[in-house]
């Protein structure tokens, strides 16, 4: 008996050996720094190069260049600007999706720009906001994902004010929820401002669709 527990201890010390490796490994496998190579780092610089942040060679290889365009997109989106792609970097980049699913991701991601952008409007002119950004992905003169939309240079100004890091609202989670099942009280706006406070005498040229709360949006 004395030598089955024994051997059984030992099959459990060895199980949970093999599980702690295989975890390092992962965490390795999703850090990239200066000297990484590989498809992922072509990723990474592919999306880097379509939002204005780095202007090097895609070839997969994270030198100089890339380690100082990822520092400039982490001091633009509040991270430690350390030059290192962990998992909060590809969060920002969405490539990173934790434990959960592609779907929680992009709920996460979504929430956060409602939140930051329409925190006190009507509960529907957070989810047309979420729409929005929705609607971009699908039109051709904007990045076809969620990640590039949102980080795109110069589109939502809370990237720019601190907003987007300040916690998300409940209602803002919802929101980005309806809107990714599809709906859109925006009527297919691909912008919106808020006339109170928009300086751009661009965004007034806009054809306008309709009104919510505080924000008109347009064609």
């Amino acid at each position: 008996m004395n030598r089955r527990r024994r051997m059984a201890a030992l099959a459990l010390v060895f199980a949970v050996n093999i599980s702690l490796i295989a975890l390092a490994q992962q965490a390795r496998a999703v850090t990239y720094r200066q000297g990484s190579s590989g498809e992922q780092v072509r990723v990474i610089q592919t999306k880097l190069k379509n939002w204005g942040y780095y202007d090097g060679a895609v070839d997969g290889v994270f030198g100089s260049q890339t380690t100082q365009a990822v520092q400039y997109f982490q001091r633009k989106n509040g991270l430690t600007a350390d030059g290192i792609v962990g998992p909060a970097t590809l969060k920002a980049l969405g490539m990173w999706e934790g434990t959960g699913t592609g779907q929680d991701a992009g709920v996460e991601l979504l929430a956060r720009v409602i939140s930051a952008e329409a925190r006190g409007e009507p509960y529907s002119g957070q989810v047309a906001v979420g729409a929005v950004i929705l609607n971009r992905v699908e039109h051709p003169a904007f990045p076809n994902t969620i990640a590039g939309v949102v980080y795109q240079p110069g589109a939502f100004t809370c990237m720019v004010d601190g907003q987007f890091n300040e916690p998300v609202a409940d209602s803002a989670r919802r929101a980005a929820r309806e809107a990714l099942n599809g709906a859109d009280p925006s009527c297919g706006a691909i912008h919106y401002f808020n006339p109170a406070t928009a300086t751009s005498s661009w965004i007034w040229s806009r054809p306008l669709i309709l009104q919510i709360g505080n924000h008109r949006f347009c064609a």
